[in-house]
């Protein structure tokens, strides 16, 4: 039989640690959600007492598969457990279980709180049986294990211990530095997993070495039987380990899957990057398109040789099958790729052709020429889908744009102040109809973009859920001959993103390239006509 490993999100208590990250009670109450949804065992919500948004967090029951955690300081040194307000306030806390956090370096006790050794063990004694005594599942966060134990073996076991012999239901160690490596880690959890059991023991690291996913499988390796981890890596200074990169090992790589099973069942694990991203999206946060398993280049490949032997067999170049985590195999287009990559990304939209057709040089060869002078295709997947439909003949001429006109003024508030407002105006032609819109924003590409769509007469029901999420701007080279390149990331309402290119000397043409891309894209993605 298959040993049981148990997951400890703390996305919401240490990721909220992270520089520039502020959870709304919104936020917190819908990322529990989504992680009771994907199998999370426990779920540590914050620190009621500490601010208004975790009181209120941890006021009523959450009615949750997984294990809802309150965390909070151990008893401070000179009260005790019935005179303390912090510990109060977790015991009051409408949580399944509490997860105390306790010095266990000999120097932090000393110093950091100015206490005895014995007087830090008390704490600890007493903050486990008082928590225990109230019905709560207890896990102690050994803060600083790994550079206590190096610094005290004996000392840091008995912090351990004293939580375990109290009835804790997990002693955690915690590489809170982060500077601990894998083959320490691997050698300490040996060492504590004689004393403790296994499945008594947790892994909690940080990633300030790069190494906190590595430290966590060394941990297991060695007996301990939790893992702690955050959502996309989130934590303090370099984060915390990844738990969106410890699933999809752990479900997918057969050291792990042949040992051990954990709550995540293969259905959610196909909802991982879905989590990952709208995570993100909640932060506004644009994601890593290179983090493991669920970016948006984890599965892509530019080459033109690895191209071909993906189609002929994935797993060629692919470790896992991209959609096994929720995410897609990329065959780019680019200067770099050959016939391969471009009849694979025409099969994936759709677009049959002949793998001879001479259309497909044609095109290979039009991608190869427009790179030269700064197109980014592999970034740009509608701009190549539109080109490609183009050049085989499938793309309605929907409409013209005849003229555009963006104009930027400052204007003074006597000599209060000033503002810039930016207007634009753009005159379309459908058919025989000749529509003219304009429109202010709060800068030029906004303007137009806002004045592009403001009116696109039989057209207009199809892009009113079309808006615009991200705007990147890259300039090429340097001098007054400057060339820019934009691109344009789009989303419906259908929660469909794509991206558009446009290139030019001048910002303003390069954004409206982009921006047409995205508005004839979206027609096409919906059936439009002419």
């Amino acid at each position: 039989m298959r040993e049981r490993l148990y997951l400890f999100d703390t996305t919401l208590r240490d990721g909220a640690q992270t520089n520039g990250v502020d959870f709304t009670l919104a936020d917190k109450l819908a990322i529990v959600r989504m992680l009771d949804d994907l199998g999370i065992d426990y779920v540590e919500g914050g620190y009621p007492g500490a601010n208004p948004t975790d009181t209120q967090l941890f006021s009523e029951e959450r009615k949750l598969n997984a294990t809802f955690t309150a965390f909070g300081m151990t008893r401070r040194p000179g009260r005790s457990t019935s005179n303390d307000p912090g510990l109060a306030a977790l015991l009051e806390a409408k949580a399944k279980a509490i997860c105390f956090v306790a010095k266990s370096w000999d120097f932090h006790v000393r110093v950091a709180l100015g206490i005895t050794l014995d007087e830090n063990l008390a704490s600890i004694r007493d903050s486990v049986r008082a928590a225990k005594a109230k019905g709560r599942e207890v896990l102690l966060d050994c803060e600083h294990f790994f550079d206590g134990y190096k610094a005290n073996p004996g000392y840091a076991l008995d912090c351990a211990k004293t939580a375990y012999e109290e009835g804790a239901r997990w002693v955690v160690l915690c590489d809170t530095n982060g500077g601990t490596l894998p083959h320490d880690v691997e050698k300490i959890v040996g060492e504590v997993v004689r004393v403790i059991p296994g499945d008594h023991v947790g892994i909690h690291a940080h990633n300030d070495t790069e190494q906190a996913v590595a430290n966590s499988f060394a941990a297991v390796r060695a007996g301990a039987r939790q893992i702690q981890g955050t959502l996309n890596g989130l934590g303090e200074r370099c984060g915390n380990a990844n738990l969106v990169s410890i699933i999809p090992t752990l479900k997918l790589k057969p050291e792990f899957t042949e040992r051990f099973e954990i709550g995540v069942s293969d259905a959610s694990l196909k909802t991982l990057a879905h989590v990952s991203h709208e995570l993100d999206e909640r932060l506004n946060r644009a994601p890593n398109r290179h983090a493991p398993y669920v970016g948006e280049s984890a599965f892509a490949t530019k080459a033109g040789i690895h191209a071909s032997a993906i189609v002929k067999d994935p797993a060629t170049y692919e470790h896992v099958a991209p959609a096994a985590v929720g995410n897609r195999r990329k065959l780019l287009v680019s200067d770099q790729g050959g016939r391969s990559n471009v009849l694979a990304e025409l099969d994936r939209i759709g677009l049959i052709v002949d793998k001879d057709d001479p259309r497909v040089t044609r095109l290979l060869d039009e991608v190869k020429a427009r790179e030269t002078i700064g197109y980014a295709y592999e970034a740009a997947d509608a701009s190549f889908e539109l080109l490609a439909r183009r050049m085989l003949g499938t793309v309605p001429k929907f409409f013209d744009v005849s003229y555009f006109d963006v104009k930027v003024e400052q204007r003074s508030h006597n000599g209060k102040g000033h503002e810039v407002l930016t207007t634009a105006v753009v005159k379309v032609k459908i058919g025989d109809e000749t529509l003219i819109s304009a429109a202010e924003g709060n800068g030029p590409v906004n303007a137009l973009d806002v004045a592009l769509r403001k009116d696109l007469g039989k057209y207009q029901k199809f892009i009113e859920g079309l808006k615009l999420t991200d705007y990147r701007v890259r300039i090429l080279n340097s001098g007054t001959e400057a060339v820019t390149r934009v691109l344009i990331e789009s989303e419906d309402e259908t929660g469909e993103h794509w991206t558009t290119v446009g290139v030019s000397s001048n910002i303003i043409d390069a954004s409206f390239q982009a921006l047409m891309d995205s508005i004839v894209y979206k027609l096409v993605r919906s059936g439009a006509t002419v």
